[in-house]
């Protein structure tokens, strides 16, 4: 006879990818290999071979097996022909069965045979003297008898051998293998499920492939509220969405698939009216069920509970989804009120309440923002520069070039705007003299005149002029960084009213940013000769090449078109309000560990230096990324 402990050698000294790839093209996708479906027609890849877990599986279908399954269900052959001809390939010797037992391997029952007398005998028994509490249970949830028989509630029996009974014409390792027994050392198997309200779970074609179980007696406080299935050949709860099979054909009446934390609520909402809800099955949402929901919307809904729990859930959502985005394809979130979850604002508020809040869902940008910035308190400098650099680490995992730069900016400008709050404008516009706009700056903060498109008084001397354009040399700010940027605003004068919060923000600039920004509310009437006159009035010099030599940023270059200065232009600019803050923060550290000796304030420094490594090098590498 063939015992499950040589049925898993077999597999396990077979390679699945080899053996489905000598009929089907397969790619390489991470650990995976996928392909369009053998078992039905498609024209994207949704077929998928995992060889560390030994399966197969069709998103699409729901095809899903192992070696001995594919040689059966796509070659065609019995099931003994498979075994002896995967045998022979990894040198192992069929053990010889007896006749009798040959004749009933041949025409025994499939694990899907297995699990559906299960769910027979769990309804079965929901309906008999034993499931009276689980059906107490469902009336207190205020489910109906159309929602209890849609979805095939049931009830497992207390009692360790019940279902062996109940199931008896099915062999004992067949039950362990689908999941609904559980074998351990030196004890008898027993049953999984013991005094449970049942629930099945079904894959794409409808068929009952594993359960999930809520407890009933308040008592087992050592026992989980919920139990799902293990992992079996029909069943991988990292690949499978609760429901999908009934909210695919809603989703394409709605056009919207909504993502619900457990079967629970997908159940409270389909009483609801609400019937293109899923649900993962007790992990957080996977890479495959992302994939799963984009091949039947564009922008599936993530709705979590409104408390911490939920957060968190909706963050590693998030860092899933990210590496993932290609155009078009996102995902909406809506975090519910706190302490409510679907069937509580249902209970209280209705079913159209639920519909709005599902109306007013966010856009995943909107929320990894809001998430990281309330994620600690920003009190200091230091604090701020963290939540740049947490949202520009989210950015860097996005995989598609375009995405990840549009990520960039939404998520840069949402930062300047917050760290560098608007402050008064000191322009006022004035009328119209000659035909064009005539904009008139308050006093700057330097005391110097203002500019009304004459030129200002001339320093009274050579020497004072020498003096203004040295007073920022001597204490190290006027580098070629700096010099580069404000050529860049010299050259992309609309680019000014975009940074100018940031750069006013910012201590220890180069003196000539403050005479820019003194004029960025102008900044659409003025053009690049008229801001050299500026600075020239102002007692400035505009930069020369010499200033930045060796620095070939992309808005310093003649063919560059606007759209790619503006974005690199706000790169460099990003790099200069953040040095400032990450040396005064080395500084603080470095005085820190040299009057302290202490080991949290040697890692503090080593972690700032380690930043500052980066930044230059993020420096060196934008300088120098259009140098032939």
């Amino acid at each position: 006879m063939l015992t499950p402990q040589w049925l898993d050698q077999l597999r396990s000294r077979t390679a699945l990818s080899a053996l489905i790839g000598r009929s089907v093209r397969l790619q390489k996708a991470g650990r995976e290999h996928r392909a369009c479906c053998p078992f039905h027609n498609e024209n994207s890849p949704s077929f998928y071979v995992n060889d560390e877990k030994g399966f197969y599986h069709c998103f699409g279908c729901g095809a899903h097996g192992d070696a001995i399954r594919w040689m059966t269900d796509h070659q065609g052959l019995a099931f003994m022909d498979a075994v002896k001809e995967l045998a022979a390939e990894a040198g192992m010797d069929v053990p010889a069965p007896d006749p009798q037992m040959a004749r009933a391997a041949e025409k025994r029952d499939s694990l899907h045979d297995v699990m559906a007398a299960a769910q027979a005998w769990f309804k079965a028994s929901l309906s008999g003297a034993e499931g009276a509490a689980a059906r107490a249970y469902l009336a207190t949830r205020g489910f109906d008898a159309h929602t209890v028989q849609r979805f095939g509630f049931g009830y497992a029996p207390e009692g360790r051998q019940a279902l062996k009974e109940a199931l008896s014409r099915f062999p004992e390792p067949m039950l362990i293998e689908a999941g609904l027994r559980i074998a351990v050392e030196e004890r008898d198997p027993y049953d999984r499920f013991r005094g449970r309200l049942m629930l099945p779970i079904e894959d794409a074609r409808g068929r009952v492939i594993a359960f999930g179980g809520r407890i009933l007696t308040k008592g087992k406080t050592d026992a989980p509220k919920y139990l799902n299935s293990p992992d079996t050949p029909l069943f991988d709860k990292g690949r499978t969405l609760y429901n999908l099979h009934r909210a695919a054909p809603a989703a394409r009446q709605s056009g919207r698939i909504v993502v619900v934390e457990g079967y629970m609520d997908v159940i409270a909402l389909a009483a609801a009216g609400i019937a293109d809800a899923v649900a993962p099955l007790g992990t957080a949402l996977t890479e495959h069920q992302i994939e799963m929901l984009w091949r039947h919307v564009e922008t599936p809904t993530l709705c979590f509970d409104g408390d911490t729990a939920g957060q968190r859930a909706a963050m590693r959502a998030i860092t899933r989804a990210l590496p993932l985005l290609r155009p078009a394809h996102s995902l909406r979130i809506v975090r519910l009120p706190e302490g409510l979850d679907p069937d509580d604002l249902i209970k209280q508020r209705g079913s159209r309440a639920m519909e709005d809040i599902l109306g007013e869902a966010k856009s995943l940008v909107e929320v990894l923002w809001e998430a990281e910035r309330d994620a600690v308190p920003l009190n200091t400098p230091e604090d701020k520069a963290g939540l740049k650099a947490r949202l520009m680490a989210h950015v860097e995992t996005i995989q598609h070039p375009d995405i990840a730069g549009l990520y960039r900016r939404e998520l840069q400008d949402r930062y300047s705007e917050f760290a560098f709050p608007r402050r008064e404008n000191r322009w006022q516009q004035g009328g119209a003299q000659g035909g064009g706009g005539n904009f008139q700056p308050r006093q700057n903060q330097r005391g110097s005149g203002k500019w009304n498109g004459k030129p200002s008084p001339a320093p009274s001397s050579p020497e004072s002029i020498e003096r203004l354009n040295t007073r920022f040399a001597g204490a190290g700010t006027r580098d070629a960084l700096s010099a580069a940027i404000i050529a860049g605003l010299i050259r992309w004068p609309a680019q000014l009213a975009r940074h100018a919060e940031a750069l006013a923000r910012t201590p220890g600039l180069d003196p000539r940013f403050e005479t820019l920004v003194d004029c960025c509310g102008a900044a659409d009437a003025l053009e690049t000769e008229v801001l050299a006159t500026i600075l020239r009035d102002n007692g400035l010099v505009q930069p020369k090449a010499a200033e930045y030599a060796g620095l070939r940023f992309g808005f310093l270059i003649p063919e560059t078109s606007e759209e790619q200065a503006a974005a690199e232009l706000a790169q460099a600019i990003d790099l200069l309000v953040e040095r400032p803050v990450l040396e005064a923060a080395l500084a603080k550290a470095t005085a820190r560990f040299e009057s302290e000796l202490s080991d949290s304030a040697f890692a503090e420094q080593q972690r700032l230096l380690k930043r500052k490594l980066e930044f230059d090098s993020r420096l060196r590498q934008m300088a120098t990324r259009h140098a032939s």
